[in-house]
């Protein structure tokens, strides 16, 4: 959380205070507050007027970030895991673990990616397409080709790949379908409902399951790729992914700055016409005119943090509307003489016979480019799957997994691991799982709610963000906006609230697909889908 302007209360009085020192938080002090991102092509109005560029400068420095954990980066996470040869250990992404849709040239860039290149010195290229790659941050070759993959079931190798084709020329059809549903403001439907109109019907048919986890499950990815690019570059870093956003930190914060208070657990957020009081969990209070709130919908959901008053109706509906998922990755380190995976493919993809997403998709990190010769693999479950998974004890979780490598590769074949973890995302008490997500038949509207201020108190992050929700792009934007608007009304060149809706429509008119409600970019279904039946 960030305040702003001081007022008595016990120990902090900020003017702006944030609740939260990841993507969002940090972005909404150092793009808006301190000093702004100036970037090329006008990537996505990063760069702000002459104005609140000398108000930022001049006097907006009066902020308190609190922070749950001992560390900045909220969900982008990394921990040590295994051993090299030498006896040290590498360095894992527990969370986010991609930079996702680039950008194409002249066009806008992806604000994530742009962070990358600044936290580095070298940019080279490969060859497969445009793939920008970081010598250090981003490997050479270190990027996710979809098109590298090999597929399994319970009797060993088996190729079903044909099966990726016959879905994505369903999607096709999905695709246009979705666009005229929002430009004609029909009744939505779900995803699973439009790909079976599509021609795309898995029943119980196992290869066919695990064809539509990895292309829909996996992968689907809302905005992103139609704004950008299809890119995906895997981050391999030994300081971590969230070098960036410690660097930014780094730009408005000192070592041992006052200003972040980390291993802060806020309890209880007093909010009213004057501004918000925070009270700490050791007896701690930060007072200040504004706050925004970057705790994740998992942990507003979970009634962890009291609001006095409580929030008033049309907002709690909208966070409880959406739902958060969990994204589980599961990392072993097999001995690397005893290798038993081809490391030439990138994915290895496994349909179990009776349960759809057990154990569908490992990655390998034993390959050129990313960790040769660590005999590091992982394997991903989501949504219910990682529930079982991270409410059981390790051993049971790594027993599973080596029954489903032993059945793919045989069981002769299969070594233990010398080193097993994963994390519990959808357990920890400062994010509840991984990112949000859209149910169906939600509107613009009901996110709108979701995302708009309460008074004094403000609300960032990737599930504020309509067109990025789950990524961090999406938390990057809506921190810089956020930052923006207070600073506007610290300034006095913004006076009005944000737009939020009572009563609901059940659908989004086509006229609502704009800035106000956190439309930025005009790339969507609601456009592509469409253009592609002209």
């Amino acid at each position: 959380m960030l305040f702003y302007h001081p007022s008595p209360c016990l120990f902090l009085t900020p003017t702006f205070k944030c609740s939260g020192a990841g993507v969002a938080g940090i972005t909404a002090a150092v793009r808006n507050l301190v000093h702004p991102l100036e970037t090329k092509r006008d990537r996505i109005r990063t760069v702000l007027t002459a104005d609140q560029q000398a108000l930022s400068n001049a006097s907006l420095t009066d902020f308190v970030i609190l922070e749950y954990l001992p560390r900045v980066g909220g969900r982008v996470s990394n921990t040590d895991f295994g051993r090299k040869a030498d006896g040290t250990p590498y360095v894992v992404e527990l969370g986010a673990n991609w930079v996702q849709g680039l950008g194409t040239p002249p066009g806008p860039e992806n604000p994530i990616w742009t962070l990358a290149k600044k936290y580095q010195l070298t940019n080279t290229s490969v060859t497969q397409g445009i793939h920008w790659t970081l010598c250090k941050l981003i490997r050479e070759f270190s990027y996710s080709d979809y098109d590298s993959i090999a597929t399994f079931n319970e009797t060993g190798a088996i190729d079903f790949t044909g099966l990726l084709d016959d879905y994505e020329n369903a999607y096709v059809t999905f695709e246009q379908d979705a666009g005229h549903t929002l430009t004609a403001n029909l009744q939505d439907r779900s995803a699973r409902a439009g790909l079976s109109l599509a021609g795309w019907k898995p029943e119980k048919d196992a290869a066919s399951q695990a064809v539509e986890w990895w292309e829909f499950d996996f992968e689907y990815s809302n905005s992103t790729f139609y704004q950008w690019s299809d890119e995906n570059n895997f981050v391999l870093d030994e300081r971590g992914f969230n070098t960036f956003i410690k660097g930014e930190a780094a730009t408005f914060l000192k070592d041992q700055d006052p200003r972040l208070r980390l291993s802060t657990v806020v309890s209880t957020v007093s909010y009213d016409a004057s501004g918000v009081t925070i009270h700490n969990e050791d007896g701690s209070c930060v007072q200040a005119d504004y706050a925004v709130c970057t705790f994740s919908l998992g942990v507003l959901q979970s009634d962890a943090v009291t609001f006095q008053p409580e929030l008033p109706t049309w907002k709690q509906t909208g966070i409880e509307t959406f739902s958060m998922g969990t994204y589980t990755k599961i990392f072993l380190q097999f001995p690397p003489d005893q290798v038993f995976w081809n490391t030439s493919y990138q994915y290895l993809l496994y349909a179990d016979p009776t349960e759809r997403g057990y154990y569908p998709i490992f990655q390998s990190l034993d390959g050129e480019g990313f960790l040769p010769g660590s005999g590091i693999i992982f394997v991903t479950v989501v949504h219910d799957e990682s529930y079982k998974v991270e409410s059981q004890d390790d051993q049971v979780t790594k027993d599973q997994v080596l029954a489903v490598l032993r059945n793919m590769f045989g069981a002769e074949n299969v070594p233990e691991p010398i080193a097993f973890m994963y994390p519990r995302w959808s357990l920890e008490p400062w994010s509840y799982g991984s990112y949000s997500n859209w149910p169906p038949g939600t509107t613009l509207e009901m996110h709108q709610n979701l995302r708009a201020n309460v008074g004094r108190l403000h609300f960032a992050g990737e599930a504020t963000s309509a067109q990025y929700f789950g990524f961090l792009h999406g938390a990057w934007i809506e921190g810089r906006t956020v930052g923006e608007k207070i600073a506007g009304l610290i300034k006095g060149t913004i006076q009005t609230e944000e737009v939020r809706y009572d009563p609901l429509h059940g659908t989004t008119f086509v006229d609502e697909y704009n800035p106000t409600n956190g439309f930025i970019l005009q790339a969507t279904f609601a456009t592509y889908g469409l253009e592609e039946t002209k």
